[in-house]
């Protein structure tokens, strides 16, 4: 982290501290932002499982973050790697094993409490219940057709009004595009990635990594009537610095 962002961050934080001050004497109010769990509440709670997202909803999160993947027998479930843990310590890959062998045991535990992998649907069901925004990431490359599965069956258990779309391969936001035209949609953008332009001309929001976000750049995506997300702030110094920039989402594990 570049000395130059660390001091924008504690200026944030500095500043965040004189704002809340005059708050209480009748000063303007801090735009508010949305808070998004990042995997469910993973700080606390084994990340992308039903037991994380529903402590999130408990936690008062506004959303929660969840990455997609298929199974060797086409299901949709809950997880940033291609591998699972189980409890005996078996390492699975998704795409090489059906549901029903993904679930035979719970997943190795990283806190007390047996959980098992969250199917697509489950986390679906869990933020209708709760009336909470879905941020829905796309793991790796989707055929059109898996495109469709996963966001028909979106709009079939909750509301693709409440659904938003991300991913970093920029085809899988096309091919949603074409078969969705009114899904909101986010490029996930990482502090080493280029082009955050080519959002601007086909109309995707974004969601970027705090690190390497500008207000510039911020100000480019509202001017064009498109919303900014930020990943993944676990701090008070990335947070306060995200909400100086005016983001409207701010993904955490903890806040």
């Amino acid at each position: 982290m570049s000395v130059q962002l660390i001091f924008k961050m504690v200026l944030a934080t500095l500043m965040s501290v004189f704002t809340a001050f005059g708050s209480l004497f009748g000063g303007a109010p801090q735009k508010q932002v949305c808070m998004i769990a990042h995997r469910g509440y993973s700080g606390v709670y084994h990340e992308n499982t039903e037991l994380a997202f529903q402590k999130a909803a408990e936690h008062g999160s506004g959303g929660a973050e969840t990455d997609v993947r298929i199974t060797k027998d086409g299901e949709f479930v809950c997880s940033h790697d291609g591998e699972i843990t189980l409890k005996d310590g078996t390492v699975l890959a998704i795409a090489d094993h059906t549901l029903e062998e993904l679930t035979a045991q719970p997943l190795k535990r990283k806190n007390l409490g047996e959980v098992y992998l969250c199917t697509f649907r489950r986390y679906l069901e869990v933020m209708k219940e709760n009336d909470m925004i879905c941020f829905i990431e796309l793991k790796g490359g989707y055929t059109d057709e898996q495109v469709n599965q996963v966001f028909t069956l979106a709009g079939e258990v909750y509301d693709l009004s409440k659904c938003i779309l991300q991913s970093f391969d920029f085809d899988n936001l096309l091919k949603a595009r074409e078969q969705f035209p009114d899904l909101p949609i986010m490029l996930t953008y990482g502090a080493d990635d280029t082009g955050w332009e080519r959002c601007l001309e086909h109309g995707f929001s974004i969601d970027a990594d705090y690190r390497c976000v500008t207000e510039e750049m911020v100000q480019a995506f509202h001017d064009a009537g498109l919303e900014f997300a930020v990943w993944t702030c676990n701090d008070l110094l990335s947070l306060n610095y995200s909400k100086s920039l005016g983001v409207d989402y701010i993904e955490s594990d903890v806040f």
